[in-house]
Order: C-alpha cells, then sequence, then structure tokens
C-alpha cells in the first residue's frame, strides 16, 4: 500500500487504497500513490512493452489491485453500485467478490500460486475502542483473512487486541501483515488506542516479529517463498492517507528466521517525509522499498542487496518516488512523483526509471501506480479512465 493522496487512501502491500465513500468520490488525482504465459528470461532483457486491461468494479465506480499470481490473477478490491468495497479476485474466468465477516467493507492485498487470497475484512461488531483501524470510516473491528473464491473467508487471529490486516502471503501459505496487541499505546493519538506489530501467519496461528531501536509499532509489508519477511518499525501516529498506516515508519526492516535486520536508509533518518520502509522481498532477497532522504523533505525508490540499499532514482523531472514490488527478472515496480504531487506509473530495468504510459500506448487508463509485478512480467495498479474513476488494471507484455 502506498499512494499519494487522492481523496483518503487506505491499504499497504503496498500496500494505496481507497475504503468507503470516499472510493465512490475519488475523481481526481493529486499525488496518489495503494490466462497468462510463461515468458523466457531472454524475452525479459529488454523492457517490454504492455496491453493494459481494465478489470473494472462490482457495479461501483472504483477498484484498486494490490497483487497478482503467476497466472494472472489479480488480488484487490472494487465497489459494489451502493459504495461499500469488497475484496476480489480477477482471473480469466472473472471477477469473484470474497465477500466480508458481517461488516460492509473488505479488501485482499496478497494472492499466492495457489490462488489464496490474503486481506483484511470488516466483521458487523464496533470496535470497543472506536478505533478505525482499516481506515474505511466505520469504527467496526477488522480482522486478518485467508480465502479462495467460492469459498467461505477464514478469519485470522490477531495478537491480542481487536484488529489485524494480511498483506501479502507466499506459496507455503504463510501471511505477512500487522494486529494490535492488548496492550495500550499512549503515545497514539485518537481513535487509535492499541499496539500493532509486525505479523506472521503460520498454519492460522499468529506470531509477533521484533522491532528494532526501541520502536513501540510495526508493519510487516511483504514476505517472499522462503520465508524472509520485510516492513518497518517506528511510531504511531495519525493514520496517514500516503502510507495507509498508523506508523511513523523510522527503520526498514528485513525479518530472516525471526531475526530483525534494519536495512538502513538514504539520509533521512526520522521517517518525517514518507518513512523508511520495505514493501517487498523476492526470492533472491532482494528488497525495494521507499528512505526519507538527507533533511527527511524528500524520498526515493531503493533498491537493497548485499547489504547495501541503493538510490533508484525518480522519472526525469520528478522529486519523489517509491518502490513496491518486484519479481525474480530484476523487474521493479512503483511510482514517481513529481513537485505537484501527481503521479505515474513507474519500471525500473538495469537501474533506470521508465514511465509505464510510455510502454503502453493505447491504454484505455492513465496509469497512476503500478503495485506488483508477477514472474511473467505482468502489471497491476490503478489508472484514471477517461471520466476521472480510479479502476484496477493489468498489464501484460507483449
Amino acid at each position: 500500500m502506498i499512494y499519494m493522496n487522492i481523496v483518503r487512501a487506505v491499504g499497504v502491500a503496498g500496500t494505496f487504497a481507497l475504503t468507503g465513500a470516499a472510493a465512490e468520490a475519488a475523481t481526481t488525482v493529486s499525488g496518489y500513490f495503494g490466462p497468462a504465459h510463461t515468458f523466457p528470461r531472454a524475452a525479459n532483457a529488454a523492457i517490454a512493452h504492455y496491453t493494459v486491461t481494465d478489470l473494472g468494479t462490482l457495479g461501483g465506480t472504483f477498484s484498486q489491485s494490490f497483487a497478482s499470481n503467476k497466472a494472472g490473477t489479480v488480488a484487490g478490491g472494487a465497489t459494489l453500485a451502493n459504495g461499500v468495497q469488497h475484496a476480489v479476485l480477477w482471473s480469466s474466468g472473472g471477477v469473484a467478490d470474497l465477500g466480508t465477516f458481517g461488516g460492509p467493507n473488505s479488501i485482499a492485498f496478497g494472492v499466492n500460486d495457489k490462488t489464496v487470497a490474503s486481506g483484511a475484512a470488516e466483521t458487523q461488531n464496533a470496535d470497543p475502542n472506536g478505533e478505525d483501524f482499516c481506515g474505511f470510516g466505520t469504527h467496526l473491528t477488522c480482522l486478518p483473512f485467508v480465502g479462495h473464491a467460492g469459498r467461505s473467508m477464514k478469519k485470522l487471529p490477531t495478537l491480542g487486541g481487536n484488529n489485524g490486516v494480511g498483506l501479502r502471503n507466499n506459496r507455503g501459505g504463510t501471511v505477512a501483515g500487522y494486529a494490535e496487541t492488548s496492550v495500550p499505546d499512549p503515545s497514539c493519538p485518537q481513535p487509535q488506542v492499541l499496539q500493532f506489530l509486525p505479523a506472521v501467519w503460520t498454519g492460522g496461528k499468529a506470531a509477533a516479529l521484533p522491532t528494532v531501536r526501541g520502536d513501540v509499532d510495526g508493519v510487516a509489508m511483504g514476505i517472499n517463498d522462503h520465508g524472509a519477511v520485510v516492513g518497518a518499525s517506528g511510531s504511531c501516529v495519525a493514520f496517514n492517507p500516503n502510507t495507509l498506516l498508523s506508523l511513523q515508519a523510522v527503520h526498514a526492516l528485513l525479518w530472516q528466521n525471526a531475526k530483525a535486520i534494519d536495512l538502513g536508509n538514504l539520509g533521512g533518518d526520522s521517517g518525517a517525509a514518507f518513512g523508511n520502509i520495505a514493501w517487498a522481498v523476492n526470492n533472491a532477497g532482494q528488497v525495494v522499498g521507499a528512505s526519507d532522504l538527507a533533511g527527511d523533505t524528500t524520498f526515493h525508490a531503493f533498491l537493497w542487496q548485499n547489504g547495501r540499499m541503493s538510490d533508484l532514482g525518480t522519472l526525469p523531472g520528478d522529486v519523489d518516488s517509491v518502490a513496491i514490488n518486484l519479481n525474480d527478472k530484476d523487474t521493479i515496480v512503483g511510482l514517481s512523483i513529481d513537485s505537484n504531487g501527481n503521479t505515474r506509473a513507474a519500471v525500473w530495468r538495469d537501474g533506470r526509471a521508465r514511465d509505464l504510459n510510455k510502454l503502453a500506448k493505447g491504454s484505455p487508463l492513465y496509469l497512476i501506480t503500478s503495485c506488483s509485478i508477477n514472474s511473467s512480467g505482468q502489471i497491476t495498479g490503478l489508472g484514471l479512465t477517461a471520466s476521472g474513476d480510479i479502476h484496477a488494471y493489468l498489464a501484460t507484455p507483449n
């Protein structure tokens, strides 16, 4: 979930989500970040050009996508005609509504190669502390889930609190995300009351991951098929529509065997601009994310490998950028932001940033962010329709 503010963004992964009435209301963007075929490695050596498919909605005007598996199944959320948002899976067979836990809203942030989705869904129960943990504006409790198309969602436990979010899941079924404990965090501004920690769910059981340097709160954003997890720790702040988190991310982290490794930063150490946060890790152990630059007023996408963080820069003329995902073939996707807060979907290959819109001639959408890239090179993210609505897309290499 990453996204600059449209009207109101919510979500993670990674991962740039809109929720509730804002999903229906969003018509303009001002600084917003949130049957496949196998392509041989040689075909991916040069930058591809893409055919873009508008994935549509569930009868409303808004949809968003966050992840895709190797078969091209896409996970995200879409609004119904009444404005509520449901977690969905798009595939060659159409769109599947995954439902909720009795509340109005849900969203899917991940889907693995077994077509199991992960995400968060509202219950019908009011949060006992009045929190709005998942940002839908309803102040209902929100629980992590895993689910298949055509089957009921399965609830995942929290870490003792009332809420949690499942973000990415790997081939083995382990889910990375974050969840509340039962411990109040007095540093949290209202309505947030409880501490939240990075979490992984294995076999349906939740385990907290450690933070660093005394950080009270944290999130796990991504996981690879070997069980390496990435995310961030920091301090509790008011819900941030840019990151879709109530976290000021101070330390970008990699967890290996449940041990936290601080990945460093690009010069900014307070998390005041966008924050220092790792969004994804591939099966080679390469990590991408965003870090504040010196002075903590601007931020750039980064690639971390071999113990070193490298600045990926921006598209020409832009000032900020975020890397959200990468595949095992050295292609990185995210977004680049100009000085007015306008965003473009970006693709990095061989150290060079490219505007995905220029690689997708004839696209029915203007592509504002790219959130995920699968092993076939398909990219999914968010785009603007001609009428100004935001829709999920799938960009397939030609």
